[in-house]
């Protein structure tokens, strides 16, 4: 059956495998400490006993990109599940049943829609203060409105469909015929656009771990990484190569995932 995946989904899915390995096995796969300070080996370039170098205060660089896989993945999936939920429940309820609901709810989408991503995230997480949970509540605030207005526009064409009228007609309840019949036929947009927006959602936590506003340290995390690197990157340039490198191709494996599944699918086919 894999074999019949397009080549981007087999590709993307072994890039991210391997992350998800390395995250789960992390412990096995290096014995250094990711937060024992050795100030005797400060900035030692890659080789020998430090396979990826050491940062500026003697940390082992492999082991934080290894450990900061786990930071980075569990922001991913959180901060595209939150949302999901959220904006596929009401994109559901508001094209099943229209009225002032759906009036409100996509004027709502519609002012959101209207600033920036990136900034309305970092408007809340700087109320509500730096941590990987303000980052996730901030991304269930602002993100959810992309999956609603996506997922209303398909339930609007399926609530008209045969199927539907016919359940309808038998006396099913519109909570059944929502998720029984409308979901299932409106979900695989949903499950492309989510393993895009992952990619988003993971640069999104890298870059606010730059400026201070994600994960604090010590903790190991790839966009705190490339920050703690910036003040040595022309004499330790590797402080923050490789959390970079790590960051990018996990990107790349969730967008391969995402071009993989929208082609298996044939979602934009016309």
């Amino acid at each position: 059956m894999i074999a019949r995946w397009p080549k981007s989904l087999r590709f993307g899915a072994g890039i991210v495998l391997l992350w998800l390995i390395a995250a789960v096995l992390a412990p096995w796969l290096t014995p250094a400490d990711p937060y024992a300070i050795d100030l005797d080996n400060t900035l030692r370039p890659p080789g020998g006993d430090w396979l990826m170098g050491t940062d500026h205060v003697g940390r082992d660089v492999f082991t934080r990109v290894v450990f900061a896989a786990r930071i980075d993945i569990w922001m991913g999936v959180m901060g595209v599940l939150a949302p999901l939920l959220i904006g596929v429940t009401i994109g559901l309820f508001a094209g099943y049943f229209g009225g002032l609901f759906d009036s409100v709810m996509m004027r709502i989408v519609d002012i959101t829609l209207a600033f920036p991503f990136l900034i309305l995230v970092l408007a809340i997480v700087a109320m509500l203060g730096p941590g990987i949970t303000n980052f996730i509540i901030a991304l269930a605030l602002v993100a959810w409105v992309s999956y609603a207005r996506l997922i209303r526009a398909d339930v609007m064409v399926v609530k008209n469909a045969e199927y539907v009228q016919a359940a309808r007609t038998l006396g099913f309840s519109s909570p059944l015929i929502i998720f029984k019949h409308v979901l299932p036929n409106t979900i695989s947009p949903i499950i492309v656009y989510a393993m895009t927006d992952m990619v988003l959602v993971v640069l999104a936590g890298a870059s606010l771990g730059f400026i201070g506003l994600g994960v604090q340290p010590p903790t190991a995390e790839w966009g705190a990484m490339i920050a703690d690197g910036q003040a040595y990157i022309t004499e330790a340039w590797w402080v923050s190569f490789f959390p970079g490198l790590a960051a990018v191709s996990f990107g790349i494996g969730l967008s391969l995932i995402g071009d993989g599944l929208a082609r298996m699918l044939r979602i934009g086919d016309t």
